[in-house]
């Protein structure tokens, strides 16, 4: 490890400075001369099956990122109207549509399984976003915008089936719908997924006037067609063939077609990172890739609409912002890691509520408090009816519900989940989220309470003890148990990182600290937190680096078994629970992350020689 820079911290300030004055810039050339883009979403796009990999909050967190870069205004954000019956008959069979009322029919399409409750709502979803690309064509043609629905693209549905989670093809419904009121001229489909636009091609195979361009990993279905340009490049693609290809490709298809609409599937799932993906592009590469397809449409100065297609993980989102940022602004910005992006959120959605509607004891949208929450347990020695002293059972619903946690949870399959207050436990309030109204299964508990003594000198919230778990999911082969589970986790640390640090900034505390049981518990949390103490701080480092190529489980277990030695006298290393910050206030962050800090940390690290029990000295690739 270098030493610090001794200007660190001056340099830290220099560059939020920096870039917060860019974001004035940048929103007073906006209001002088607004970019030609429209967005089209709905907070409905939220909507979510469980199982289907997907991330739900893909185009929220696009927004929310393009918000606080001052690049989009609410009014360039169009809310859709679901696509009527009529205009998806144009283009998908009669007996499709009515096989779509049973709920087989879309398990298969999907690959989960979906019960009747789920079937309206997943059909009303892709309804919605149909909807959507129709209103994208619609702005793209009338404005001459470059427009963007913030989803779309499901290009595996066919006129008689649906596949790959498509179940209405929402390009090819927006195009027929176009020709249907006159537009007669070219339209060309860019298909940058990473997988193969089938169904757009199979509807569309007689047609000469819709050109549809696929590049993608294998062919799904017949590539013939009148007008269509098919390319499988296989598998472990990198940036070289694929910019090669394209470069070859686009230009002269842009010249031959010669378009009045472009279409574009800007797919992410060909990233390197991309979950479900077995593609090998860069950030760089993809950047690449949509400034290729924008410059062409710019030089035939033709119609644009952006769908986004493919993209899994919890990470497909930064791509897509990186794109809209350059076509906002001219260059790309650098989009924020999903943790801090999720707290940027949570800031916002915070700032837009009323503080009353956080401590109102009263009724509030149906919440109402029974006579319970307000009498004492004796006379004259009123309970707490306030949670931390402040948030009524209103105002913590409301947080939940505004920021998307309660949504979250409705999208694992717990569709209508209980939140209970425990306000008057010795060891700290308590929280407790169940998946129904009979308690059966819980899925959150949480016990915090504010502390002056936890960090002399400072005021934080401090977890004593936090549980997110998922009753109805199994441990597995690709998803083990880890040290002191009794359930694989909810998946939703980051979401309630964030929640506890608004709580924290909301009653004006240094930050959010806990005790890690565990050593895949501070792994877990590492994007968040330090440990508050620079010996735990550097032993944790160590840690990471001796066990950074196994599986958190295994990397837990080692330690927890004593299998990680102190070189220099041959006893294991005891995990103690250490206490963790993660910091909201400055003086606070200064302590856990400023200079003295940092200095400590490599001195303590120096000192550290750590190594693995004689049996574990060599850990196979399937440790």
């Amino acid at each position: 490890m270098g030493r610090p820079d001794p200007d660190f911290g001056t340099a830290r300030h220099a560059s939020r400075l920096l870039r917060a004055l860019r974001r004035q810039w940048r929103w007073l050339r906006y209001a002088v001369r607004p970019p030609d883009v429209r967005f089209i979403y709905d907070p409905a796009y939220e909507r979510h099956t469980e199982g289907v990999p997907v991330d739900p909050l893909r185009a929220d967190r696009i927004l929310a990122f393009l918000s606080n870069e001052r690049l989009v205004r609410r009014e360039e954000i169009s809310l859709p109207r679901p696509a009527a019956l009529k205009n998806i008959l144009l283009v998908h069979a009669p007996e499709y549509l009515e096989a779509l009322q049973r709920p087989e029919t879309l398990t298969g399409i999907l690959g989960v399984p979906v019960s009747e409750d789920e079937l309206e709502q997943a059909l009303d979803l892709q309804r919605l976003v149909v909807g959507g690309t129709i209103q994208a064509t619609r702005w793209a043609l009338s404005t001459r915008c470059v427009a963007v629905n913030l989803g779309g693209g499901f290009h595996h549905a066919s006129r008689a089936q649906g596949a790959g989670f498509c179940v209405f093809n929402d390009v090819a419904v927006a195009i027929v719908r176009l020709r249907q009121r006159g537009f007669a001229e070219p339209v060309l489909v860019v298909d940058l997924d990473l997988h193969d636009g089938n169904g757009t091609r199979e509807i569309f195979a007689a047609d000469p006037t819709v050109h549809t361009l696929s590049v993608h990993n294998e062919h799904w279905g017949e590539t013939g067609a009148v007008a269509a340009t098919t390319i499988a490049l296989g598998a472990g693609v990198g940036d070289e063939l694929y910019l090669g290809t394209l470069l070859k490709t686009l230009p002269s298809v842009f010249e031959s077609v010669r378009p009045g609409l472009v279409i574009y599937l800007a797919g992410y799932d060909v990233a390197t990172d991309d979950a479900i993906g077995n593609w090998k592009i860069s950030s760089a590469g993809l950047l690449a890739r949509d400034r290729l397809v924008v410059e062409l449409v710019r030089t035939h100065r033709t119609p644009l609409v952006i769908v986004l297609a493919g993209g899994y993980g919890d990470e497909a989102w930064r791509y897509s912002a990186r794109f809209f940022s350059w076509l906002l602004a001219g260059s790309a910005i650098e989009p924020p890691s999903t943790e801090e992006l999720t707290l940027l959120r949570f800031r916002q959605i915070k700032a837009t509520l009323d503080p009353a509607h956080l401590t109102s004891l009263g009724s509030h949208d149906g919440w109402d408090l029974t006579e319970d929450d307000l009498v004492g347990l004796f006379p004259g020695m009123p309970r707490h009816t306030r949670f931390l002293q402040y948030f009524s059972k209103v105002g913590i619903e409301l947080l939940l519900e505004r920021f998307g946690i309660l949504q979250q949870i409705r999208a694992r399959g717990f569709k209508v989940p209980l939140v209970q207050l425990e306000l008057d436990h010795p060891l700290g309030q308590t929280i407790k989220i169940f998946g129904d109204a009979d308690r059966r299964e819980l899925l959150v508990e949480l016990r915090v309470h504010r502390s002056t003594r936890a960090v002399p000198g400072h005021e934080v919230l401090e977890v004593e003890w936090m549980l997110l778990q998922n009753p109805r999911e199994q441990f597995g082969d690709a998803r083990p148990a880890l040290p002191g589970q009794q359930h694989p986790g909810l998946g939703m640390l980051r979401e309630f990182f964030g929640w506890l640090v608004v709580l924290s900034e909301t009653l004006s505390l240094d930050g959010v600290l806990f005790h890690p049981n565990h050593y895949h518990v501070a792994a877990f949390s590492r994007r968040h937190a330090r440990f508050l103490d620079p010996q735990a701080e550097a032993l944790f480092r160590a840690l990471q680096s001796l066990l950074g190529g196994l599986s958190p489980e295994r990397a837990s277990k080692l330690v927890d078994e004593g299998r990680v030695l102190d070189a220099t006298n041959g006893k294991p290393v005891k995990w103690e629970g250490w206490p963790m910050v993660l910091p909201t206030t400055a003086r606070l962050r200064e302590r856990t992350e400023g200079q003295a800090y940092e200095e400590a940390v490599e001195t303590a690290q120096a000192a550290l020689q750590l190594a693995l029990a004689s049996d574990e000295a060599s850990p196979g690739p399937g440790s």
